[in-house]
């Protein structure tokens, strides 16, 4: 019989604006997104609330993370100064952020999906 794991996902909202360098196309204009973040952790326990994580904890830590890029311009923070800020490198920065902040905790991270548009979505999970 296998182990069953517990995940929670919740989901964030910010707006923010971008250039993409050396892009061949309209998105190399100054343009802005109203992104959407979703983040999965995981854990295969749970504590004495039967909580795998409180749901709350979880948003304030997102909510650390993704203030630091609302009603922005991403080209002039430091993770994006030397490359593009693309739905991809939003997912992986904003992955690394949230993983630096659950380390004392008991939940694993799973994946940030970043949304630029309702139709278009990049991951980034560490394998």
């Amino acid at each position: 019989m296998s182990r069953g794991v517990y995940e929670l996902t919740v989901q964030r909202h910010f707006s923010a604006a971008h250039a993409l360098r050396e892009y061949k196309g309209a998105c190399s204009r100054l343009h802005g997104h109203n992104y959407q973040v979703e983040v999965v952790v995981a854990r295969d326990s749970l504590d004495e609330l039967g909580m795998a994580m409180d749901f709350g904890e979880l948003k304030r830590i997102c909510d650390e993370v993704i203030d630091g890029l609302d009603h922005r311009l991403l080209n002039d923070l430091e993770p994006f100064l030397q490359q593009n800020a693309t739905s991809e490198r939003i997912a992986e920065h904003v992955f690394h952020e949230i993983g630096l902040r659950l380390q004392k905790t008991s939940v694993v991270l799973r994946h940030v999906r970043v949304w630029e548009t309702p139709t278009s979505a990049a991951t980034y999970r560490e394998e």
